[in-house]
């Protein structure tokens, strides 16, 4: 397999040249036509910023810097003016937005947040095409930013391994050609406080050299008692214009993450009601877990001819996790008076590296009259991970606390057992191809496959755990199709599949076989008022075998819940309605439940997944007058009621609306003033569940100001 990816990346070297018979000017009207687009759209790349809250073009679903009209799949970009607009300090916050988009674990309060799409959850993370959702990773700060794109459904022949629901792609800000600083502050009434810094420009005459630095600087308390966090960071960005034909881009993410591990609020079916969501039940001496990740990118982009682009580069992760922590014993964990818990004081070090190598070649020519945008590519990825987790004696009695009334402060327990240690390694190498062919000038097909194989080895050093190794090959098709009804309404249909290997091992030992799905999808596009306005609505069918859960006998393992489904309907809108007048947001009916299992009920909801969700911003910006640079703006977040675990017998937890207010003022060119209502209505809600007894509590209402000064 080594020397077949060789010699793909030789042959994709000297592709362009076996086409060089065939013309620039043989670059029929067609693809002309399937292409152009109207001037405000000419304003923007898919690497770039986006105008106000309507993105026009991603470079996520296709790799080929392809309009998001002319796209078969359902996609939403949340540009940087929305993470300014609501103030925003991490992903999440700008996720809520993105239309039926959920979230579920967040590992402890640590921002690890794993999220809910069609029905599924995932983590699959990515920037600038890039993986980086490998071990446990922070989340890239808001302030690095440009856009973050989430591509529905499968994406799985693009990027490889990845759950069926949905991926994200984070693209940074990129060096700008003029030089700017950027100074900014945020802090709110619970506590926190943070500074950022944001500057770009030239650094050299021609402007061949140029960088973007962004750094920030965060901590302080927050509502839950006892939780303080601490969160620097860097990102520094190089591009460097060798020639007319040749950039080279470095790229670096430099993170520290201090927060102590906070599981939430429990939900025993023996409790005897919820404490306030403020309540902390670990022990302040257990301090942080500590969670250091560090990212670099080499990417490059060069010319071959008019016709031909190849690009690819490297990417270096690596990160640990490391601390004390307190957690429940388990599923059985409360006393039968309903409020006395039994816990464990623990402490883990987890560590991961990744390296991945991609290398693409684009092309764009015309056979048959036919136009094509062709891509291929091959990938080579090498991850490693390694984790230990230690816990005190489990016996009821050793380390005991009042949910409803916590005593901190009892005696430190001894780690006395290691139910986790273990190291595993898992290597792929694949190549893929990608044509989409205009056939008229309203009907387009989008195809391609994607051949990969994995090479997984798990060795663990717990007694009665066996070590393994796998195997797989997998071939991952896609087929799109979109039909152009009017200049501004398309139809579309795509087909396609996923793959992803399964980690860890079962109680009893051994390995898992991998995840595998299947998505069908049918949908419909519309830019309405002048192409201000865009208006996606598609129904879905998605199928997932061999689906890893947490084993409900012992959290430590995982069990195949076996097979289950989501069908449902999405609709997004973002668009520019007016100069004065934005909005984003989106509605989710999402029917998910397990279709094949020999412990689950047939039928069982999917945790966290709620029936139906919506989601909308609408921001107001005066334009002249006395109110000049005023901006004004209301958001608003329903979720149905969601299950707790995937189980025969597991709580619930209930439906919620939130709203939220922001206003931001442009005192002028260089001073920004923002004011944020966030849960105007101090709503209580639980936004997310782990295992079948955690719950993480919404954040009460806040008031959070911020100021911004451009130099």
């Amino acid at each position: 397999m080594r020397h077949t990816l060789i010699s793909l990346c030789v042959l994709q070297a000297f592709t362009p040249f076996a086409w060089a018979q065939v013309a620039a000017s043989e670059q029929s009207s067609l693809e002309l036509q399937a292409t152009t687009v109207t001037g405000e759209m000419d304003y923007e790349t898919a690497q770039g910023p986006v105008k106000g809250y309507r993105a026009t073009r991603s470079a996520s679903a296709t790799r080929t810097d392809t309009s998001i009209h002319e796209t078969p799949q359902s996609i939403s970009v949340v540009p940087k003016d929305v993470v300014e607009d609501i103030g925003a300090t991490r992903l999440q916050e700008a996720l809520d937005y993105a239309g039926g988009v959920g979230r579920a674990n967040n590992f402890g309060g640590q921002g690890l947040t794993s999220f809910t799409v069609r029905g599924f959850t995932t983590a699959e993370f990515y920037r600038n095409g890039f993986p980086i959702n490998r071990g446990y990773p922070s989340m890239p700060d808001a302030n690095s930013i440009e856009r973050l794109e989430v591509l529905r459904g499968p994406a799985t022949m693009l990027y490889g391994r990845g759950d069926p629901g949905g991926t994200f792609n984070v693209v940074s800000k990129q060096p700008l050609a003029e030089p700017t600083v950027t100074l900014g502050s945020q802090l709110n009434d619970q506590g926190m406080k943070r500074g950022t810094l944001d500057a770009s420009g030239p650094l050299d005459e021609q402007g061949a050299l140029a960088y973007r630095l962004n750094v920030v600087g965060e901590g302080g308390d927050t509502f839950r008692d006892h939780v303080s966090s601490e969160r620097y960071g860097v990102t520094p960005v190089l591009t460097w214009q060798a020639n007319d034909a040749t950039k080279v881009i470095f790229e670096g993410d430099f993170m520290r993450n201090n927060r102590p591990l906070d599981r939430g609020l429990t939900r025993f079916a023996n409790q005897r009601g919820t404490p306030s969501r403020d309540t902390f039940w670990g022990e302040k001496y257990a301090g942080d877990l500590h969670n250091d990740n560090n990212m670099a990118q080499l990417r490059f982009e060069h010319l071959l001819n008019d016709n031909w682009t190849l690009g690819g580069g490297f990417q270096w992760l690596d990160g640990t996790m490391k601390g004390n922590g307190v957690e429940a014993n388990g599923a059985t964990s409360l006393d039968a008076d309903g409020r006395t818990l039994q816990r464990n004081f623990n402490y883990r070090k987890l560590e991961w590296t990744d390296k991945d190598y991609q290398l693409n070649l684009t092309g764009h020519f015309s056979t048959g009259g036919f136009a094509h945008t062709l891509l291929t590519g091959i990938e080579y990825e090498d991850y490693d991970y390694k984790s230990i987790i230690q816990r005190s004696s489990g016996v009821a009695g050793t380390f005991p606390i009042d949910i409803y009334n916590p005593v901190y402060g009892q005696p430190r327990p001894a780690l006395t057992r290691t139910p986790t240690h273990d190291k595993e390694n898992l290597k792929t190498y694949a190549a893929f191809v990608q044509d989409q062919v205009a056939l008229t000038e309203r009907l387009r097909v989008l195809a391609g496959a994607r051949f990969e194989r994995f090479e997984h080895d798990y060795e663990s050093y717990v007694p009665g755990v066996r070590s393994w190794n796998a195997a797989d090959n997998a071939v991952t098709p896609r087929v799109g199709v979109m039909y152009d009804l009017t200049d501004t309404v398309a139809l579309y249909a795509d087909a396609a599949r996923s793959f992803k290997p399964n980690t860890g091992a079962s109680r009893q030992g051994g390995g898992f076989d991998p995840e595998k799905g299947k998505s069908y999808e049918m949908g419909v596009k519309w830019e309405a008022l002048d192409r201000q306005l865009s208006v996606d609505a598609a129904i879905y069918q998605i199928e997932k075998k061999n689906v890893q859960g947490v084993d409900p006998l012992n959290s430590d393992f995982n069990v195949a819940t076996g097979q289950v489904r989501s069908r449902g309907f999405d609709l997004n809108v973002a668009g520019n309605l007016t100069p004065e007048w934005r909005m984003i947001g989106g509605y989710a009916y999402v029917d998910a439940a397990v279709t094949k299992d020999t412990t689950v009920r047939t039928g069982t909801r999917l945790a966290n997944i709620p029936r139906n969700s919506f989601s909308l911003l609408n921001v107001y910006e005066f334009q002249d007058g006395a109110l000049k640079g005023l901006g004004l703006g209301a958001g608003g977040k329903y979720v149905a009621e969601r299950a707790g675990q995937t189980a025969n017998n597991t709580f619930a937890m209930d439906a919620y609306t939130v709203v939220d207010l922001l206003g931001y003022y442009k005192v002028n060119e260089k001073v920004r003033l923002n004011l944020d209502v966030k849960n105007l209505f101090n709503r209580e809600y639980e936004e997310g569940s782990f295992l079948n007894f955690y719950a993480y509590p919404g954040e009460p209402r806040t008031v959070q100001v911020g100021i911004s000064y451009t130099l």
